[in-house]
């Protein structure tokens, strides 16, 4: 085998390397999804890509994808030999000077959405890569029914959803874990700490709860899944911006429960203490969402690919 090549990427039994022509084939199928759009993509007819495909998977000895009633699905070969290829055949169409393998330079901007902290906390940070490929993006954000309608609209290509939207008509992947921690600032941990051991949570009857919102929703499905009760209790500061949730309960103004990645950096300082550690927090996961159609663009893909990575990397 030739080291310089990924190893999944290379033919059984001595048959040689397969076609880069081929394989570039098989990464934009697999972007896009369905044999018809990745047809789009390359400007080539779909019996040519389809021909391509069949070819690639002889050469390999490997199926690669799996028809669906909605374009086809990768097996898991597939997956890992996307994961190979990916970063050499788009380095090598932008040494090229093309942008990219699909013409990338000319790509429209992706529209990405999703809750203010996460896009704000895990994914602009890890963004620069992109921008250095050449993508442009136009962040916006929101909460997730309202995002999930804007997308079916058209008017965002990805979404991060904190739930898997319902139907088949949107694609979605698990994107990531976020585990909610109750916190306070050291005064207040300091206050009821052994109480709450003892007493538990009737033992923050009397602080303040800060919120993210007046009908408590993080709060109430903590006190659901840690303490198995139903919270009776009115916020005494609530505000629409987690981060700004943080800040209050940073300066002392009581308790709330946040997700651990945004107030990590507080939790290591000092400046926010654990009043609960369980063995099982309550864990939400986030989806990333694709508009349908939006696979045309392939500055779509490479977002998704780099959401995708980078959550699996955190």
């Amino acid at each position: 085998m030739d080291p310089g090549i990924p190893a999944a990427a290379q033919a059984p039994h001595g048959a040689g390397l397969p076609d880069l022509n081929l394989l570039r084939t098989f990464l934009a199928v697999y972007r896009a999804g369905a044999f018809t759009a990745g047809a789009r993509l390359l400007g080539l007819s779909q019996p040519t890509v389809t021909t391509q495909i069949r070819s690639l998977e002889s050469q390999l000895g490997r199926e690669l994808f799996e028809r669906q009633p909605r374009g086809v699905a990768p097996t898991s070969f597939a997956d890992e030999l996307a994961a190979r290829v990916m970063e050499p055949l788009d380095a090598l169409g932008s040494v090229s000077g093309s942008g990219g393998l699909f013409g990338e330079g000319d790509a429209d901007p992706v529209h990405l959405a999703g809750p203010a902290e996460y896009l704000t906390h895990c994914v602009l940070p890890t963004v620069a890569p992109l921008v250095e490929k050449g993508v442009r993006l136009r962040i916006a954000f929101g909460l997730t029914d309202d995002l999930l309608e804007a997308l079916r609209a058209g008017r965002h290509d990805l979404v991060v959803a904190t739930l898997r939207p319902r139907g088949r008509a949107l694609a979605s992947v698990p994107l990531s874990d976020e585990e909610f921690v109750l916190v306070a600032a050291p005064g207040w941990a300091e206050h009821v700490g052994q109480r709450l051991a003892a007493e538990g949570p009737a033992a923050l009857h009397g602080v303040p709860l800060v919120s993210y919102a007046e009908d408590l929703p993080i709060v109430r499905r903590y006190w659901r899944h840690v303490f198995g009760k139903r919270l009776t209790c009115t916020p005494a500061v609530t505000v629409p911006d987690l981060r700004a949730v943080k800040s209050a309960v940073v300066g002392g103004s009581g308790f709330s429960v946040l997700p651990r990645y945004l107030c990590a950096p507080e939790l290591a300082s000092g400046a926010l203490v654990l009043l609960t550690d369980p063995e099982d927090a309550p864990i939400n996961t986030g989806f990333l969402v694709q508009r349908p159609g939006s696979s045309t663009n392939p500055h779509v893909a490479l977002v998704r690919d780099h959401l995708l990575r980078s959550a699996r990397e955190a």
